[in-house]
């Protein structure tokens, strides 16, 4: 079956559950933090659906696939800035579990995707 629209695709839609996550979290970091890991953090998350829609548009195999590893690597910056932030004690542990699970699950789904595309 093929996707019509990028929207369709279960990894975009928890790609943005994420971003909603991390806003939602990044919300109560520290005023003096808006533009430094407040916004880097929420860049990077936003990223992630974003590169998922961008290559499925382009309605080739070689741009998906590449794509989808740009956004493993905004992924991977999601969760180093969240791992910071805990360290910061800007989020406290129990409330980053939704966003750990959900980096974790976005994680093998764009790879297992990749992987289906050859």
């Amino acid at each position: 079956m093929q996707i019509q629209h990028y929207k369709d695709l279960i990894v975009w839609q928890k790609a943005m559950d994420l971003a909603e996550q991390i806003y939602l979290l990044s919300h109560s970091f520290p005023r003096e933090e808006l533009y430094g890991l407040t916004s880097q953090i929420r860049r990077a998350a936003v990223s992630v659906p974003s590169n998922i829609a961008e290559g499925h548009a382009r309605q080739s195999t070689a741009e998906f696939k590449n794509f989808l590893s740009i956004a493993l690597g905004s992924l991977a910056e999601v969760d180093t800035q969240q791992i910071l932030a805990q360290r910061l004690l800007y989020i406290a542990s129990g409330h980053a579990h939704r966003a750990e699970g959900l980096i974790t699950e976005v994680r093998k789904m764009l790879h297992t995707l990749a992987a289906k595309l050859g």
